[in-house]
C-alpha cells in the first residue's frame, strides 16, 4: 500500500523545528536571550535585500499554503473536497506575491498557493485560505469560479484563472504584454497600470510543449522588431514533468544566452536568494520593458497530485532526500538561526496555520454546491433580462458618422453611396473598415493580412487607412495568432485576428477551447477574452490543395463550449453577421468566429444578375 506522504512530510516538519528547540534549550547560557532581535526593516541575513519583517509575512504565508495542501488531501479523503494538486516545495513562488504589484497580470501555474496568499495581502479584507478551501470544496460561494473548478484566480488581484495548463497559457501572457503596450501606443485608456507588467509560470516540463516554444518565438520575433514586451516568464524547475525527468542544465540549454531574453537562475528553496533575484528580474522586466526569464530551482514534494503513487517511479532514498530540502523547513531554520524566531515561535506559527485552515476547511465542506447543469453552464452561454436587445442595440448604433466619413475619405465614398452590388470579399472589406470606425480598440492582424492585404485581398487598404498599429502582419504561426488575441482581448484591445485556411485552425483550436472560450466558465463571468477570429473557411477549387486548404471540417469549432459560430452564404449577411460578433464581444465579451466561404469571395451574379 502506498505511503501517503503529506503526513510524513508534516512530521518532519514538526520534528525539525523540535530538534532545532532542543539545540537552543542544550546551547542557551544563563540570563538573558543570547541573541538581541535587531531592527525588523533590516536584512534577514547580511547581503540581501530581505528585510526581516518582510520574511516572516513571507514565512506565515508559504506555511498557509503548505496548510492548504495538506488540507485538501483530508477533505479528498473525507468526500468534502475534490482537488490534490500540491504547491509543496514550489513555496519559494511566494516572493513574486510580494514582489509584483497586484496591478500586474498573473498567468499562474496550478503550483501558486504560497503566491496568491502573499499577493492577497496587498488587498485589504482578503480571505485568500477560505476563499482556495471553497474552490477546494467545489463550493457554488468560490469566489472565483463560483465552484466550477479548483482555480487560482482574482479579478481583484488581476489573476486571471487558469485551470490545469501545460502551457497554454504563454502564449495569451505575451500577448497580454504586447497588447498592453499597443493600448498605450494608440492612446487607449488602460486596463491596469500604465507600468504594469505580465507575470506567467510555468513548470519545467512545460518548456517543452510546442505552446511554450510558440510563446518564446513570439516573443523573439516581437523584441527583433524593436517593440516593447514586458512579460516575466517563470520557470519552477523541479525537474519532475509527472514521471519523466528534466535532464540537469536542459532549461539553462534552451533558453539561457540568447540575445533576446534576461536569463536569470535563482535557489527557490533559499527565501532570500529567491526574493533577490525575483526583485531584480520583475525590477529589469519594469524598467526595460522585455522579456525577462526567472528560473527558479525548486523541488516537488507529495508527487504530482494526489492520485500519483511517485513510489512506483523514484527510489525512496531519492523522495526523502527531496523532503529534506523543503523550502518551508528552511525558512524557518532561516528565521531561528538569525534570531528572529526561536524555534517554538517558528512552530507556533506553523501550529497556528494549521488549525486556521483545519478550522475553514470544514466550514467551506459544509457551504452548498452548484446543483443544476444549466447552473454549471451559465457563465458559457450568458443569458437574462435585456441581453439580446442590447446587443442589437450595439451592432445597430450610427453615432459614430463622423469616424466612418474620415475612414472611407469622404462622404460620396461611404460604402452606401455605392449604387451597385459588391461581391463577399469587398462587402467584408468594407465591414472591417466599419468596425474599426466604429471601435478605435480593434486590431486586425494575422499572416500577410498588413501588406499583402490578405490572401483573398478581404483586407486590402485596411493598414493604409488605420495605421500598422491596428493593421499588422504576424509571424507564420496559428497559435501565436490565437494567443495574441487572447491577450489583446483581456488588455482592452478588440482583436480581429484572421486564419489563414480553416484546415490551419486546427493545430491551434485549444487556444479558442482551452483558453479563449474557457475563462468565463471558470472565472464565473468576471474575466472575459472578446474576439471575433475570421477564417478563410471550405472548398473553393477543384482537384487544389487537399486537407490542407479544401477543409470543411467545422466539427471541432461547433463542439467548443461558449464559442459563437457564423457561416454566411452571401456578402450582406457575411457584414450582419461580423456586426453582430463585434458587438456580442464589446456587450457580452464573447468569443465568434467567422467561416468566410472563399468560393464566395469573388463570385458575382451567384443567383441573378446584379
Amino acid at each position: 500500500m502506498a505511503v501517503e506522504r503529506s503526513t510524513l512530510v508534516d512530521r518532519a516538519f514538526v520534528e525539525a523545528l523540535e530538534a532545532l528547540e532542543a539545540l537552543e534549550a542544550r546551547e542557551a547560557a544563563p540570563g538573558p536571550p543570547s541573541v538581541e532581535r535587531r531592527d525588523l526593516d533590516g536584512p534577514v541575513r547580511p547581503g540581501t535585500r530581505l528585510t526581516a519583517r518582510a520574511a516572516m509575512a513571507l514565512y506565515e504565508s508559504q506555511v498557509l499554503a503548505r496548510h492548504l495542501d495538506l488540507a485538501a488531501r483530508r477533505m479528498k479523503a473525507e468526500g468534502t473536497g475534490f482537488y490534490t494538486i500540491a504547491s509543496a516545495g514550489h513555496e519559494g513562488n511566494v516572493v513574486l506575491g510580494r514582489l509584483l504589484e497586484p496591478t500586474d497580470p498573473c498567468f499562474l501555474h496550478y503550483r501558486s498557493a504560497a503566491l496568491m496568499v502573499e499577493r492577497a495581502r496587498h488587498r485589504c479584507g482578503g480571505t485568500p485560505v477560505f476563499d482556495t478551501l471553497l474552490s477546494l470544496a467545489a463550493s457554488r460561494e468560490d469566489p472565483t469560479s463560483g465552484g466550477r473548478h479548483k482555480v487560482f484566480g482574482s479579478r481583484a488581484l488581476w489573476v486571471p484563472p487558469q485551470t490545469s495548463t501545460i502551457a497554454s497559457h504563454l502564449p495569451k501572457a505575451v500577448g497580454w504584454a504586447l497588447g498592453h503596450e499597443r493600448a498605450r501606443r494608440l492612446g487607449l485608456p488602460p486596463v491596469t497600470d500604465a507600468r504594469a507588467i505580465a507575470c506567467v509560470s510555468f513548470g519545467d516540463a512545460s518548456v517543452n510543449h510546442a505552446v511554450a516554444l510558440t510563446a518564446f518565438n513570439t516573443a523573439a520575433w516581437a523584441v527583433r522588431h524593436g517593440l516593447p514586451v514586458p512579460v516575466l516568464f517563470v520557470c519552477e524547475d523541479n525537474g519532475l514533468g509527472i514521471s519523466v525527468r528534466t535532464p540537469r542544465g536542459w532549461v539553462h540549454d534552451r533558453l539561457g544566452g540568447v540575445d533576446w531574453l534576461d536569463y536569470r537562475v535563482a535557489d527557490g528553496l533559499d527565501l532570500a536568494a529567491a526574493h533577490d533575484a525575483a526583485a531584480g528580474a520583475v525590477e529589469a522586466c519594469r524598467r526595460t520593458r522585455r522579456p525577462v526569464f526567472l528560473h527558479l530551482e525548486v523541488v516537488r514534494l507529495l508527487g504530482h497530485a494526489g492520485s500519483d503513487v511517485e513510489q512506483g517511479y523514484r527510489a525512496e532514498a531519492e523522495i526523502l532526500a527531496d523532503e529534506a530540502r523543503d523550502p518551508v523547513r528552511a525558512t524557518a531554520r532561516l528565521l531561528v538561526a538569525e534570531g528572529w524566531l526561536s524555534a517554538p515561535e517558528a512552530l507556533e506559527v506553523y501550529e497556528e496555520a494549521r488549525a486556521r485552515v483545519d478550522r475553514a476547511s470544514r466550514e467551506a465542506g459544509r457551504r452548498p454546491r452548484l446543483a443544476t447543469a444549466e447552473e454549471v453552464m451559465a457563465p458559457l452561454a450568458p443569458r437574462g433580462p435585456g441581453r439580446p436587445d442590447r446587443v442589437r442595440a450595439e451592432a445597430e448604433r450610427t453615432d459614430y458618422h463622423a469616424a466612418r466619413v474620415a475612414a472611407f475619405g469622404g462622404e460620396a465614398l461611404l460604402p452606401e453611396r455605392h449604387g451597385r452590388g459588391r461581391h463577399l470579399a469587398m462587402l467584408l472589406n468594407w465591414g472591417l473598415a466599419d468596425l474599426m470606425a466604429r471601435y478605435p480598440e480593434a486590431c486586425v492582424f494575422g499572416e500577410d493580412v498588413a501588406a499583402k492585404g490578405g490572401v483573398y485581398h478581404v483586407t486590402t487598404g485596411l493598414r493604409e487607412r488605420f495605421g500598422a498599429a491596428r493593421v499588422f502582419d504576424t509571424l507564420l504561426d496559428e497559435t501565436s495568432i490565437l494567443g495574441l488575441a487572447v491577450g489583446f482581448a483581456q488588455a482592452g484591445l478588440l482583436p480581429i485576428p484572421e486564419i489563414q485556411y480553416l484546415a490551419y485552425v486546427h493545430n491551434a483550436e485549444d487556444q479558442l477551447r482551452g483558453e479563449a472560450c474557457s475563462l468565463g466558465f471558470f472565472s464565473a463571468g468576471q474575466f472575459a477574452n472578446p474576439m471575433v477570429v475570421r477564417i478563410a473557411s471550405f472548398a473553393y477549387q477543384k482537384g487544389f490543395g487537399g486537407h490542407f486548404h479544401n477543409d470543411n471540417s467545422v466539427a471541432a469549432l461547433r463542439d467548443v463550449p461558449g464559442l459563437v459560430l457564423a457561416v454566411p452564404s452571401r456578402g450582406d449577411d457575411a457584414v450582419g453577421m461580423l456586426r453582430t460578433l463585434a458587438a456580442l464581444a464589446r456587450v457580452e465579451g464573447r468569443v465568434g468566429v467567422l467561416l468566410e466561404p472563399i468560393a464566395l469571395y469573388m463570385t458575382k451574379d451567384l443567383h441573378e444578375k446584379g
